[in-house]
């Protein structure tokens, strides 16, 4: 069986809600990066096998499989087959770990996957406007009372007792370590321009810097009136694309390409859809058994940062090292475009990964419904 191997990955700069990229359609974005991979290669994209491309919220501007009017309008010939799928915030996670599937069953040669959210056209809870999400059934057997994620992280901090001085913390330092990653020029080489209205758009917006435990402990709580959970130790609405380009390593030679890293291991599970967020805890034991790695073989992990409890409750489950944890910040200090974090991040991992020479890289988000992706790479240059 062929390995599967990242060529490149490529994203936009992070834009924050009705920020400088709301004026950007989904599939305009997304080809962006579409047309970044090109030229970053020099692949002929005629030879592209197909788009595996994660969207959350597929209505309005976001629906009839944006994936393949992304590849229209990057111009790639019609050819190029696109798919766009949902599962939840893991979609574009989704999206390379089924590209990585289909070049290892030999199926494939050429695969790209990525994944878009622009939230500020198409709002969070968008969804919800017309029908019933997740069905009178489904509902019924959990209680009646729906499933909300911002509850989910309130039981899940209660359940582990974080307090919110211990939430704002972790948030005040997913700003301080996104800062340090941005000044440094960590993400300048996986960055693609994104030119809006004559003007170069390069940095993540979201980023506030000086966010400190003070700063933060005016905000009021979002979802209970005791709670701990508030606007500023979640995860940002936010707009943004990413796509890594997938082949074999005989195929990359053929084409002169030198691949970044080795698609190692992946795993999803399901937790509880009412705490909801806890699935990468389990994900994370199914793939280091799958793997054979150890947890303290892996140089960085990236747990996303859908709320503060999220990754620190990760972290108290799996007693991994935390200087290894979300080493370039996080969803809370740069944003979260729903269907697109899952390539982001991975983008952001590849970058640590090569700055400090890491052998291997293990990342997992938490999935609305309870699911959670899990996927470990292997450095090669």
């Amino acid at each position: 069986m062929p390995d599967a191997v990242i060529v490149d990955a490529v994203r936009t700069p992070i834009g924050r809600r009705n920020g400088t990229l709301a004026p950007v359609h989904a599939a305009d974005l997304s080809a962006e990066v579409l047309k970044a991979l090109v030229a970053r290669t020099g692949i002929d994209p005629g030879t592209v096998d197909d788009v595996v491309w994660g969207c959350v919220t597929q209505i309005g501007d976001q629906s009839s499989n944006v994936g393949r009017f992304a590849v229209l309008a990057a111009g790639w010939p019609e050819h190029v087959p696109a798919v766009t799928v949902n599962r939840a915030c893991g979609s574009s996670q989704q999206a390379v770990d089924q590209a990585a599937h289909a070049v290892l069953s030999g199926q494939y040669d050429i695969v790209v996957a990525g994944g878009v959210e622009t939230m500020s056209r198409v709002p969070l809870g968008s969804h919800r406007t017309t029908g019933q999400p997740y069905g009178p059934a489904a509902i019924a057997r959990y209680g009646g009372s729906g499933f909300s994620q911002g509850i989910g992280a309130e039981l899940i901090a209660e359940r582990w007792g974080f307090t919110r001085a211990r939430l704002d913390e972790f948030a005040a330092g997913s700003h301080a370590k996104a800062a340090a990653a941005i000044d440094a020029g960590v993400f300048d080489d996986h960055t693609v321009p994104i030119e809006v209205d004559g003007t170069k758009f390069t940095v993540d917006e979201g980023l506030r810097r000086g966010t400190s435990v003070e700063t933060l402990a005016g905000l009021r709580p979002s979802f209970k009136e005791d709670g701990v959970i508030h606007a500023g130790n979640s995860s940002q609405i936010s707009d943004g694309a990413a796509a890594l380009l997938i082949t074999t390593p005989q195929r990359a030679r053929e084409l002169g390409l030198t691949p970044i890293a080795r698609y190692h291991s992946g795993a999803v599970s399901g937790a509880d859809p009412i705490t909801m967020l806890l699935g990468p805890i389990p994900a994370t034991e199914k793939v280091l058994r799958r793997s054979g790695v150890s947890l303290e073989d892996i140089g960085v992990y990236e747990v996303n940062e859908a709320f503060a409890p999220v990754p620190l409750a990760w972290l108290a489950e799996t007693g991994a090292d935390p200087e290894r944890l979300n080493p370039l910040g996080g969803a809370i200090g740069v944003g979260h475009p729903l269907g697109g974090s899952g390539a982001i991040l991975m983008t952001r991992m590849l970058a640590r990964m090569r700055n400090e020479n890491l052998r291997y890289g293990l990342q997992t988000m938490c999935e609305g419904g309870g699911t959670a992706n899990a996927t470990i790479i292997e450095l090669l240059r």
